[in-house]
């Protein structure tokens, strides 16, 4: 099983989520509730019982409170992500896009040629590398939950560790 793989089939609790995010457990239950995003392995039944978030959950809650930071709505951010799943599939999470926003409109880059063009016409926009927030998020839930998995490297990520 790839690094990727593992920290794709291991579950989250909520308040390890909410930790890693940024955000309190009443956010993260609003936008459960609301249907922005819930929980992918396991959605709470009852009384005792807890949700569960998947790392690909995560990367996403991560990107909507950004969005959120920069003052884009959460109507917008579900049109968004649900044209970004229709043009470039459910794994846009793991891709080199740039969101970009400028709290009204939310782009998507895939190269640094689009950003710079988006910035000639003038518009200020924020920008929010999604790559960049996957391996944020991961190095976090390292950091905070260091015994909870120990992921397998490839090749390339052991050359990259060592430097060859």
């Amino acid at each position: 099983m790839t690094d990727t793989e593992n920290r794709i089939a291991l579950g989250y609790r909520s308040p390890q989520v909410c930790s890693v995010v940024g955000i309190s457990y009443r956010q993260l239950d609003y936008w459960d509730r609301t249907g922005l995003l819930g929980p992918s392995l396991q959605e709470a039944s009852g009384s005792g019982t807890q949700r569960l978030y998947t790392f690909q959950d995560i990367v996403t809650l991560r990107v909507v409170k950004r969005l959120k930071d920069a003052g884009t709505s959460l109507h917008k951010i579900r049109q968004a992500f649900d044209q970004l799943e229709a043009e470039v599939g459910e794994d846009w999470r793991e891709q080199d896009i740039t969101l970009l926003s400028d709290g009204t409109t939310i782009y998507a880059a895939t190269s640094p040629e689009e950003v710079v063009d988006l910035l000639q016409k003038g518009q200020g926009v924020f920008g929010i590398a999604v790559r960049p927030v996957h391996d944020e998020v991961w190095g976090e839930i390292h950091r905070l939950y260091p015994d909870q998995i120990e992921p397998e490297t490839d090749s390339a990520d052991a050359k990259e560790a060592t430097g060859s």
